[in-house]
């Protein structure tokens, strides 16, 4: 009887076993690398003006405190994470990245870091993109002592990974000031070109070292962000400079995405159209219930697009009716708008497919 009993018993733990088993794998590991769009901690850590530790910086975050995050509440690593069914990545700086936490993924971006290592020298200590890439090396040496050599490799190949580079490479270098060395070095098309070109060593670093799936963003529509329109603008209209470099890097980031995924036979790298994101409710932002694209819920002088956000700056009430967070970062709800095409959006917004169309097929390979 007992015997018996035992046997159903474990007949039915198997078959519980079973159906929750593939929840448990749906969740794979996320990477994050960049900048200050996909950071959530890691500068905290470090000797840096370029920081969001203070208020009124997470003041919808769950805790309603800073994290880190240049964002009201959540920014896309941590929407995306939603999306994929996993908690969020920790800063890879964060001294709780330790044990199980390290097989939810890693997050290595750096606000103020661009393409090229010259770029944000101004904030002095941040995580450059090749010492990033140097810390995803490390990750996989710590997670080897943890599950193996061989299940590492498998937790990284099957992961998701997202980089998000290029707006500082004209915000905080080419324009930063008036003849500044790059600009005086190139001439914008050049200028693109090398970015490009440098871009694509990143890339094919990220590959070799196991990324097999990779959102590429591009550079969202740097012109009309509050900062350049405080500073460039007359009547609200986007910084013509800024939104040509953007019209010519977008199209050949994506381009150079489609030939990188020929030469390596796979879809690896899928690229986000993020300026056309953006440009949807930038130029209607009443069709997205925002009652202004032009000015920050945070900070102080035109467009509240002057200095930093403080606790002594202006704070809008309700910060789901404004697109833009700070000077150059997107409010929460803006980012959910963004985090939704990376997820469902149409070939305008991604190529080769969006998130939904990669998540579906790898659960049938």
């Amino acid at each position: 009887m007992d015997g018996s009993f035992l046997m159903i018993f474990s007949l039915v733990l198997v078959l519980a076993l079973g159906t929750i088993a593939p929840q448990i794998e749906a969740a794979r590991a996320f990477f994050v690398f960049g900048d200050s769009l996909v950071d959530n901690g890691n500068n905290n850590y470090l000797a840096t003006s370029a920081r969001a530790d203070s208020p009124p910086y997470g003041i919808d975050y769950p805790s309603h405190r800073p994290t880190g995050r240049f964002s009201n509440g959540l920014n896309i690593p941590d929407i995306i994470s939603e999306q994929i069914g996993s908690e969020s990545t920790l800063p890879y700086l964060s001294p709780e990245l330790q044990g199980e936490k390290l097989l939810i993924g890693a997050n290595f971006a750096s606000a103020g870091v661009g393409i090229l290592n010259d770029t944000g020298i101004q904030f002095l200590n941040i995580i450059r993109i090749t010492k990033q890439l140097e810390y995803f090396q490390q990750y996989q040496t710590r997670v080897s002592g943890l599950i193996g050599a061989e299940e590492t490799q498998r937790l990284v190949n099957s992961a998701l990974v997202l980089i998000t580079l290029g707006g500082n490479d004209f915000v905080n270098n080419y324009y930063l000031v008036p003849f500044s060395a790059r600009s005086r070095q190139f001439s914008l098309p050049d200028y693109v070109t090398y970015l490009i070109s440098e871009y694509r060593k990143v890339l094919v670093r990220l590959f070799e070292l196991g990324s097999r799936r990779v959102l590429v963003t591009g550079t969202g529509p740097m012109g009309c962000v509050p900062a350049e329109l405080a500073q460039r603008s007359r009547a609200g209209e986007c910084a013509v400079d800024l939104q040509r470099a953007a019209a010519l890097f977008n199209p050949q980031l994506t381009r150079m995405i489609g030939e990188l995924n020929s030469e390596l036979g796979a879809q690896v790298f899928i690229a986000a159209n993020t300026m056309r994101m953006h440009m949807d409710f930038i130029s209607n932002p009443q069709a997205y219930g925002f009652v202004t694209s032009q000015i920050a819920c945070c900070g102080q002088g035109p467009y509240n697009g002057i200095g930093l956000c403080t606790p002594l700056s202006n704070l809008c009430p309700n910060r789901d009716i404004y697109a833009f967070w700070d000077a150059f970062h997107p409010s929460e709800r803006a980012n959910r708008i963004i985090a939704q095409q990376i997820l469902t959006g149409s070939s305008n917004y991604m190529s080769p497919m969006n998130l939904s169309a990669i998540m579906a097929l790898d659960a049938n390979t």
